[in-house]
């Protein structure tokens, strides 16, 4: 069994997959591994998996919550969302 594999077990997790041809079901996650990678994993390194799995929790509350988004004209989720209940 793979790493992968052996998470979905222990997690309780399915494995879902887009019809084929449509790709673009797929896209809004794709972005965000490839934000993910650019701006945490590829610039740490990672001795063991528990390192890893936190880093990506932590980036996870991260982009969540306050990494700035220019969908949400530049403001950071929570802070967008403030100003949209304030609005």
């Amino acid at each position: 069994k793979t790493l992968q594999d052996e998470t979905k077990i222990k997690l309780n997790a399915v494995q879902s997959m887009s019809r084929v041809g449509r790709c673009i079901d797929n896209g809004p996650m794709e972005a965000f591994w490839g934000t993910l990678k650019s701006e945490m994993y590829y610039l740490r390194k990672f001795s063991i998996f528990e390192e890893l799995e936190q880093a990506i929790d932590e980036y996870i509350k991260f982009y969540n919550t306050k990494r700035l988004q220019k969908k949400l004209k530049g403001m950071a989720p929570i802070e967008y969302r403030s100003h949209t209940l304030a609005a």
